[in-house]
């Protein structure tokens, strides 16, 4: 789960982690007197869950109050494209008094699953341009890995600062590892984290991910989750316990199975196709449930197919084929609908589907679904 920048330094303010005084705006009539709280000069930021903001015109610094007020009204409802997130509609922003900067850096706290402990980033190299120096200068991002007791101050002392500054970006990070441990978050980030013109040692911006199979801990997380800024057809699949993922392709996949899924997208990639959505309905599903996962799939306006492919183990296939029947007797299914069924019950599910009356192509392994993908 994500949240807004907003939401996230309202986190690091209880932890302890300085930030530079905002207002948020969520309409036009809130503007003026945000930027008369804030004061001018500031800085004007578009609230969306997406990195590279700054780059894609979200973020803007206003040096009077006519130029906020501009920019304000501009990036309030914009429509903010992002190299990260694709675009995203505008519905509120940040207006955040600016502050002096003498040096930016990058600190993140993440989970490194090849190691399995957390992994501490510290660069002297922060800001907009991080993710190149990533890419050209690896060795100016240094990595700690985590696996017992966490010494930030011997691990901060790599940014070459004299001490009092290396012990203020010392106590920020073990704030950040406290944040990440009690909230259960999958990564908490700064960039970048200034340091201004009178030593001070802030975070201009916040980014925080919260592990969604522990949020069950956590009521006042949860709150912070904003539906605006969902996918709707993941919201609806939430709904009914389904596991759905958006992508860009054209052909709907239902499967059970998370690494099913995976070979599912291989098989339509290799069909010369791209996948509409990850969508994982589980080993226990119910008719009913299959149904519902159907009606989903479908309302996706992208799609040129569907291709169903289930192993019927828990999920019975005949209880996979009544599902699908009764979903398309329901709908104006116009595009093709191809099925591959394994397992428990194959014989009856494939019976159910071909006497149904209805338009099924029924395959007997992946090699031919993947001709008739191709033929689509």
């Amino acid at each position: 789960m994500k949240i807004h920048e907003y939401q996230a330094k309202e986190l690091f303010k209880q932890y302890g982690i300085e930030v530079p005084f905002s207002v948020l705006c969520e309409s036009r009539g809130q503007i003026e007197q945000a930027i008369k709280k804030t004061g001018v000069p500031c800085v004007i930021k578009a609230q969306v869950h997406s990195g590279a903001r700054g780059k894609a015109g979200g973020v803007k610094l206003a040096k009077d109050f006519q130029s906020a007020v501009k920019f304000a009204g501009e990036i309030l409802g914009m429509e903010l494209k992002s190299s990260q997130a694709g675009i995203k509609k505008v519905n509120k922003i940040l207006v955040e008094q600016a502050v002096s900067i003498e040096k930016e850096l990058y600190l993140s706290l993440t989970f490194d699953r090849t190691n399995e402990c957390i992994a501490f980033l510290v660069s002297s190299c922060g800001g907009m341009d991080i993710e190149e120096t990533a890419k050209i200068s690896p060795e100016k991002i240094h990595t700690c890995l985590i696996k017992d007791t966490f010494n930030p101050v011997e691990t901060v002392k790599c940014l070459g600062f004299e001490s009092d500054i290396t012990e203020k970006i010392a106590r920020i990070a073990q704030n950040l590892y406290n944040l990440l441990i009690e909230k259960d978050a999958s990564l908490v980030e700064i960039n970048p984290l200034v340091i201004t013109g009178n030593k001070e040692v802030k975070a201009l911006d916040a980014k925080i991910n919260f592990d969604d199979n522990a949020l069950f801990r956590h009521e006042d997380i949860i709150a912070l989750k904003d539906e605006q800024e969902e996918n709707p057809y993941e919201l609806e699949a939430q709904k009914y316990g389904l596991n759905y993922i958006k992508l860009d392709g054209t052909i709907g996949c239902m499967v059970n199975g998370a690494g099913l899924a995976m070979a599912t997208m291989d098989v339509i990639r290799l069909a010369g196709k791209d996948a509409a959505n990850f969508l994982d309905v589980g080993g226990g599903a119910s008719s009913e449930k299959i149904e519902k996962a159907f009606k989903l799939l479908i309302s996706d306006r992208n799609l040129e197919a569907v291709f169903i492919n289930i192993f019927g183990g828990i999920l019975r296939c005949d209880f996979l084929a009544e599902g699908v029947k009764n979903a398309i007797k329901t709908l104006d299914v116009k595009c093709p609908v191809i099925v591959r069924m394994e397992g428990t019950n194959k014989q009856q599910g494939a019976e159910i589907l071909n006497n149904s009356g209805l338009r099924f192509t029924v395959v007997n392994d992946l090699n031919e679904a993947i001709e008739v993908i191709k033929n689509i």
